[in-house]
């Protein structure tokens, strides 16, 4: 089954074509801009539901079967006149901002329903600290949070350890230290070969480590640190309150 995005290169690299050819017969009726609005139409629709390359591609598109079929001399790549060379420029100028704001659009809207998502992430551990749940249930949810968002390979957590084996540790800034180092997330990742811990605290009294084995490919963002850090916060305050059966 073929992607969307790639429906959408195709679209961007025939629609162009399918509407200049229709308009042929009728090029000589109605003015060279009209066309133009036409396939900056046809732009949007394709950039919209795509990615950047097929909005460029909708772009160049345009501008190629506009000059080809809808500007004089008919079917050859040459204009004559100044007005149909500016409206050409245009159609292609056009179609790429609407492009890039399309993208922008796209990518402000999947961070929104990320940063949804970790909230929500966030609300669950602390409705379920409130509710006074078992703890060990608590420890179960936030280590499947922690893989997913995080993209980890895996998680556990260890009663009252930290800095055992020397792992990489995640601050409560979000920085990530290893051997009294900052590390670069962005470029690296996170440390796979000693592991990443994240301490579970409470009124700066240890609790206990969250031992991350994290997938070297994976590339977490600032953010998605910090909101591992509000998880093991929930933890800890779940432990600190906790009978001491129930928190080892």
């Amino acid at each position: 089954m073929l992607r969307r995005d790639q429906i959408a290169v195709a679209a961007g690299l025939l629609a162009p074509l399918a509407l200049t050819a229709v308009l042929v017969p009728f090029r000589t009726g109605f003015a060279n801009t009209d066309a133009a609005l036409a396939l900056v139409l046809v732009i949007v629709v394709v950039a919209a539901a795509g990615n950047r390359a097929a909005g460029y591609l909708a772009a160049i598109s345009s501008a190629t079967w506009f000059d080809f079929f809808l500007t004089k001399p008919y079917e050859r790549f040459t204009i004559n006149r100044a007005t149909d060379i500016e409206t050409t420029v245009l159609v292609l100028l056009i179609g790429i901002a609407v492009t890039e704001i399309a993208v922008f659009g796209r990518r402000e809207h999947a961070a929104a329903s990320r940063r949804a998502g970790y909230l929500e992430g966030i609300n669950d551990a602390a409705r379920a600290v409130a509710a006074g749940g078992s703890t060990d249930a608590l420890i179960d949810e936030v280590n499947t949070s922690l893989i997913r968002l995080l993209s980890l390979r895996g998680s556990e957590f260890q009663y009252g350890v930290a800095g055992v084996g020397r792992p990489a540790r995640i601050e409560r800034d979000g920085d990530v230290m290893i051997d009294g180092r900052a590390y670069d997330v962005a470029n690296g990742g996170l440390p796979a070969n000693r592991g990443t811990e994240l301490l579970v605290e409470n009124g700066g009294r240890l609790q206990g480590r969250f031992l991350m084995r994290p997938d070297p490919a994976a590339r977490p963002t600032h953010e998605q640190l910090l909101v591992a850090v509000a998880l093991a916060d929930q933890v800890g305050a779940a432990l600190a309150s906790a009978p001491s059966a129930d928190a080892r």
